[in-house]
């Protein structure tokens, strides 16, 4: 059971990359390909600026909250984590900071107009 769950997430780790590749950003890689230090610091994925990555998986992940706070913070990246469930697909979590400074720049830029 520990290795299929294993298994299971190290799967959707590579499907996170994969998106983010097909989405333009050609380098992006699991940190246990690329980093310990990224990996032990709660990020999955690599070269996906400026977002670092957390992804699960799980049916129960337990508190965003927590993932977030072992996540180092850099600036100018955004921690983002990636949360999937059986039959129910994929929510994207974030601290609110992090999302009213990108909403911002959507605004400023006029990409969305409120």
């Amino acid at each position: 059971m520990l290795k299929s769950s294993r298994n299971k997430g190290h799967a959707y780790e590579r499907t996170i990359v994969q998106l983010f590749k097909e989405l333009g950003w050609p380098d992006a890689c699991t940190s246990r390909s690329e980093s310990k230090r990224k990996d032990d610091e709660g990020i999955d994925c690599c070269y996906t600026d400026p977002f670092q990555i957390q992804a699960k998986a799980v049916e129960k992940l337990g508190s965003y909250h927590a993932i977030l706070e072992k996540m180092k913070r850099r600036k100018g990246m955004y921690n983002l984590i990636f949360h999937k469930r059986n039959r129910q697909g994929t929510i994207v979590a974030m601290e609110l900071d992090d999302f009213l400074e990108i909403l911002q720049m959507l605004i400023k830029n006029g990409i969305i107009k409120p």
